[in-house]
């Protein structure tokens, strides 16, 4: 995607929500190496320039290759991206350098949690969770993985899920893994507090951006979790992108992701990098976070536009007779129309076990939207890809 287009019109803020000032940024700001600005994550120590990469959608060992030769550090991704191919294409690229002078992070999602609930079954073992994770070591061509975050612990019940919680510790005593974490898409501070609480993680990684609406209890929880020594790094900062699914109004990078940086307490962010030109952008943001007040106006200027991401704040839940996954699906709406990606929003509509039309036996929708979301024209419009075979996507 050419920039020209990438950023064609003006961009959105959320309506309700209070930009934060660039508060405390010359003493989180480093100067040497090229201008590039670092922070240090957490208790872990290992410092980290504020921009670091998602890889999750990207395929291309270049590109990444660009980005590690542009000063990038971190490289983020999991066991289920692209089916894999993900964690084997970053592998392919470590086995060219020396271990020492890159970080990676990858995510394994315990088996039989439930996608509607958050919350683990009786067939949550530590057992699939640890052979996936030796598969994702032997993938990515390393003898250790800097940080392993438990994928999508959404609840207090994941967070604590006793079996991979001892796994993951094991495996840090081990020496396979630096450091541990959680990664978290919805009720965000009530995990990221639970962490706090429980004192043996060493970073989360959380969506956080300036379109939540709930960001007090966010900022909160971020400010706890830094003076507690967890790193923090920062997910779903662009807002699924784009504001509408036709994808002519793209959110502006720049504004988003300096947006997230003016809280000292977000250690590093790890935007998703599928093209050059965005790749360009990441790296200036690199050595220049602040915040202008250019871009306040233009975050602000669609205050009252829905766009495409989700709070995943459930409030529509109880309005549906059905009790629908609505969060999971509108997730999987974003990924389809703001990432352009059908088949990471097949696969997690497969996950939720819903069919196609799940509304079809409700004559009206009871379930509001604090986004203003038509929550039911969107679950319609997503739930076909039920009937559309995966490696058609893949």
């Amino acid at each position: 995607m050419k920039r020209r287009n990438f950023f064609r019109s003006g961009l959105a803020g959320a309506a309700g929500i209070t930009l934060m000032g660039n508060r405390a940024l010359a003493g989180a700001r480093t100067t040497d190496e090229g201008e590039v600005i670092y922070r240090t994550l957490g208790k872990t120590g290992l410092r980290l320039p504020v921009v670091s990469f998602g890889v999750m959608r990207s395929d291309n060992s270049s590109l990444v290759r660009a980005a590690y030769e542009g000063g990038m550090k971190l490289f983020d991704t999991a066991h289920g991206y692209m089916n894999g191919r993900n964690e084997e294409m970053l592998g392919g690229f470590f086995s060219t350098l020396p271990r020492e002078s890159f970080v990676v992070a990858t995510k394994v999602k315990p088996a039989g949690v439930d996608s509607r609930t958050g919350l683990p079954s009786k067939d949550t073992t530590a057992g699939s969770f640890l052979s996936m994770f030796n598969l994702s070591l032997s993938r990515l061509k390393v003898e250790y993985v800097d940080i392993l975050y438990m994928h999508s612990a959404d609840t207090v019940e994941m967070v604590r899920h006793k079996e991979t919680v001892k796994t993951m510790l094991d495996l840090k005593k081990q020496g396979r893994v630096r450091f541990i974490g959680v990664s978290t898409h919805k009720n965000e501070p009530l995990v990221i507090n639970t962490m706090v609480e429980d004192g043996i993680w060493d970073v989360v990684l959380t969506s956080y951006n300036y379109r939540q609406t709930y960001l007090a209890d966010m900022n909160s929880a971020i400010e706890r979790a830094a003076a507690s020594g967890l790193g923090v790094v920062a997910m779903k900062t662009l807002a699924g992108g784009w504001l509408d699914k036709e994808r002519t109004r793209p959110v502006n990078v720049q504004a988003a992701i300096r947006w997230v940086l003016s809280n000292p307490n977000v250690h590093t962010t790890i935007p998703g990098i599928t093209a050059f030109d965005q790749l360009e952008t990441d790296l200036k943001i690199m050595k220049d976070i602040v915040l202008t007040e250019k871009e306040k106006a233009e975050l602000t200027a669609e205050a009252s536009f829905p766009g495409l991401y989700c709070n995943a704040c459930s409030n529509c839940v109880p309005g549906c007779p059905n009790n629908l996954p609505i969060p999971e699906l509108m997730r999987a709406y974003m990924y389809a129309y703001g990432y352009h990606n059908a088949a990471m929003a097949s696969e997690l509509v497969s996950e939720t076990g819903v069919k196609a039309e799940p509304c079809a036996g409700c004559d009206t929708c009871n379930a509001r939207c604090v986004r203003g979301f038509d929550i039911r024209n969107k679950i319609s419009d997503i739930s076909r890809l039920v009937n559309v075979p995966y490696d058609l996507l893949a």
